[in-house]
C-alpha cells in the first residue's frame, strides 16, 4: 500500500474516531461531579474543522502528484520519440555510408578488371561450337585476380611526392615542396596518402625537422631568412599532415609497423627540449599572436604525443603567442588544454587583445563567461580614450598614427561582429559611420599634402621649356603624405599573416596592442600562401 493510500484510509476513519470520542465525553460528563466549562459541540466543531483542512490539503497533494505523473509520462514519450529519430538518422547515415563504400569498391574493382589480362585455359583437343550444350568456360583464378590487381596498381603512374616519401628522401621532399609552392593546395591534400606509403612516416617527419633552426645565424640576410621560413613552414605542414593521417578515414590508418615507436618518441623529446630552450631566448610576445616557432613547438608535442613531458602552465603561457592562428583551438584540444582555456582567454583580455579572446571563447563555448559584446565595447572605449587624451599633445604624424589605430580597431570590431553574428546585440551602423569619418579625414590630409607639393611646369607651345630653377632644396616636398597602412590583421580572422621573426640583437620595445607588421599574404598552417585548409578530423 502506497503512502497516499494509507493517508486516504486514515482520513476515512476520522469520522468514526470522532464518534468514539463523543461517547467517551458523554460518559465522562455523566460520571463527573464537576460541571465542565465547555460543551461537546465545541469539541466537535474543532475536530470537524481540522478534518476539513486536512482533507483539502490532501486533495491538493493528490492533484499535484497526478500532474507530476502526467509530466513524467510526457517527458518519457518525448524522449522515446527523439531516441527513435536519432536511431533512424543513424541507420540512414549507415546506409549512405555503405552505399558510398560499395560504389567506391565497385569503381576500384571495375578499373582493375579493365586493365586485367586473364589467361584462359581453353582445351585444344576437342573444339566446341558456341552453341554446344556441353561447352564449359574456365573460371577466373583468385591468384590471377590478385596478380592482375597488383599489375594494374604498378602500371598507374605514381606522383613524385609519393616516390620521395616511399624512398624516405627528406632533402628531396623539402626541395620538391619548395619548388612547387604554387601547387601547394594539391600537395597538402596528397601528403597524408604519400606519408602512408613511407615505411616509417614518423621517422621521415622527424628527420625533416633537423634544419628547423639551422639558419638562425643568417637571419640578417633576407634571402637566407626567406629560405629558412620556407623550411619551417614545410616542417609544420608535414607534422600537421601526419596528425591528419592518423584520423583520416579516407587514407586509412597506419599499419602496426608504421606506428610511433619508443625510440622515435625519445628522439622527438630531445628535439622538443632543444626547441623549448630556443623559444625561451626569442621575443615571442612581439609576434602578436602569430609566432611560427611557438606553433611548431606545440605541434611537435601534439604530433608525437610527448606533451605530458612539459608542464601545462608552461604550455599555456605559449598559447597567447599563437592565438591568431586558426589551428590554435584544435591544437589546444590535442594537447589536453581545454580546461585551461578560461585562464588563457583571461590573459588575452588583460593584454587588450579582445578579438583573440572572443574567437577562442566561441571555439570553446565560453561566451557566457567572456561576453563578446562587453569586451568589444570596452576595447573601443579604451582606444577612443587614449586617442582623445593625446590629441592635443601630439605632433601631426603621431596624431595620424592614433587615428590609424582607431580606424584599424573599428574595422576589426566590425569584422568580429559580422563573423559571429552579433549585429542585434551590437549594431554596426555607428561604427561604420565613424570609419567613414576617419577615412574621409585621412583622405583630406592626403590631398592637402599632395597639393602642397611643387608642381612641374608645362612646356611652352613652341616646344621649348623653362629651364629648371636651381635651388638648395630637394625636388620632392619635405612633408610627404603618410604612407598607406596595411589593412588590420583581424580582417582575415584565423588566417596566417607573415610571421614575425626577430633576431635577439634587433628586438625593440614591445609593439602596441593589435598592431603588427604588414601581412604579405594569408598563410595556412605551414605559412605558404594558399586557401583555407579543412580542420583536423578526429
Amino acid at each position: 500500500m502506497s503512502d497516499m493510500e494509507s493517508v486516504a484510509t486514515l482520513m476515512e476513519s476520522t469520522s468514526l474516531k470522532i464518534q468514539q470520542l463523543q461517547h467517551a465525553f458523554a460518559e465522562l460528563e455523566s460520571q463527573s461531579a464537576v460541571t465542565m466549562s465547555f460543551k461537546w459541540k465545541q469539541l466537535e466543531d474543532h475536530f470537524r474543522g481540522l478534518e476539513q483542512s486536512l482533507k483539502k490539503k490532501f486533495d491538493e497533494l493528490k492533484k499535484q502528484e497526478q500532474e507530476f505523473q502526467e509530466t513524467v509520462a510526457k517527458s518519457q514519450k518525448m524522449l522515446e520519440q527523439k531516441e527513435a529519430v536519432v536511431v533512424a538518422k543513424e541507420l540512414t547515415a549507415l546506409e549512405r555510408l555503405q552505399e558510398k563504400r560499395d560504389a567506391a569498391l565497385a569503381m576500384i574493382f571495375g578499373k582493375s578488371k579493365l586493365s586485367l589480362n586473364v589467361n584462359y585455359n581453353i582445351p585444344k583437343t576437342k573444339p566446341q561450337t558456341a552453341g554446344a550444350p556441353d561447352a564449359k568456360w574456365p573460371k577466373q583464378d583468385n591468384a590471377h585476380m590478385q596478380d592482375g590487381s597488383a599489375a594494374a596498381a604498378a602500371a598507374k603512374p605514381r606522383s613524385e611526392l609519393a616516390v620521395l616519401c616511399e624512398a624516405m628522401n627528406v632533402k628531396g621532399l623539402h626541395k620538391f615542396i619548395s619548388d612547387n609552392r604554387k601547387n601547394l593546395t594539391s600537395i597538402r591534400e596528397e601528403i597524408p596518402s604519400a606519408l602512408k606509403g613511407a615505411s616509417h612516416p614518423y621517422v621521415l617527419v622527424l628527420e625533416s625537422l633537423e634544419d628547423f633552426y639551422s639558419g638562425d645565424n643568417l637571419v640578417l640576410d633576407g634571402k637566407k631568412d626567406g629560405d629558412l621560413l620556407g623550411v619551417r613552414r614545410t616542417c609544420l605542414m608535414l607534422m600537421e599532415s601526419l596528425v591528419q593521417l592518423q584520423a583520416d578515414a579516407v587514407t586509412g590508418l597506419l599499419s602496426e609497423g608504421q606506428m610511433l615507436a619508443a625510440d622515435v618518441k625519445e628522439r622527438a623529446k630531445k628535439i622538443a627540449f632543444e626547441w623549448k630552450s630556443k623559444l625561451d631566448s626569442l621575443d615571442i610576445d612581439a609576434s602578436n599572436g602569430n609566432c611560427l616557432e611557438a606553433h611548431a613547438f606545440l605541434q611537435l608535442l601534439a604530433t608525437f604525443g610527448i606533451f605530458a613531458e612539459f608542464n601545462e602552465d608552461e604550455l599555456c603561457k605559449l598559447l597567447p603567442s599563437v592565438s591568431r592562428r586558426r589551428q590554435t583551438p584544435e591544437l589546444c584540444r590535442l594537447l589536453g588544454l581545454s580546461q585551461k582555456m578560461p585562464g588563457v582567454i583571461g590573459v588575452l583580455v588583460d593584454s587588450a587583445r579582445p578579438i583573440d579572446a572572443i574567437n577562442l571563447a566561441y571555439a570553446f563555448g565560453l561566451t557566457e563567461q567572456f561576453e563578446p559584446v562587453q569586451l568589444l565595447k570596452a576595447y573601443l572605449r579604451e582606444v577612443k580614450k587614449v586617442s582623445h587624451a593625446k590629441n592635443g599633445k601630439m605632433s601631426p604624424g603621431a596624431q595620424n598614427e592614433m587615428n590609424e589605430r582607431e580606424l584599424s580597431a573599428l574595422k576589426a570590431v566590425i569584422k568580429c561582429i559580422e563573423e559571429h553574428k552579433l549585429e542585434e546585440q551590437y549594431p554596426v551602423d555607428p561604427l561604420q559611420k565613424r570609419v567613414v569619418q576617419l577615412e574621409k579625414a585621412k583622405a583630406d590630409k592626403r590631398r592637402a599634402v599632395e597639393a602642397a607639393k611643387p608642381q612641374s611646369k608645362r612646356p611652352r607651345a613652341n616646344g621649348s621649356a623653362y629651364a629648371p630653377r636651381l635651388t638648395s632644396f630637394p625636388e620632392k616636398s619635405f612633408y610627404q603624405a603618410t604612407p598607406e597602412r596595411h589593412p588590420y590583421p583581424y580582417e582575415r580572422q584565423f588566417v596566417y599573416g607573415a610571421e614575425a621573426h626577430h633576431h635577439p640583437t634587433m628586438i625593440n620595445a614591445a609593439a602596441a596592442p593589435y598592431t603588427i607588421s604588414p601581412a604579405h599574404t594569408p598563410y595556412y598552417g605551414n605559412g605558404y600562401p594558399m586557401q583555407y585548409q579543412v580542420p583536423y578530423i578526429h
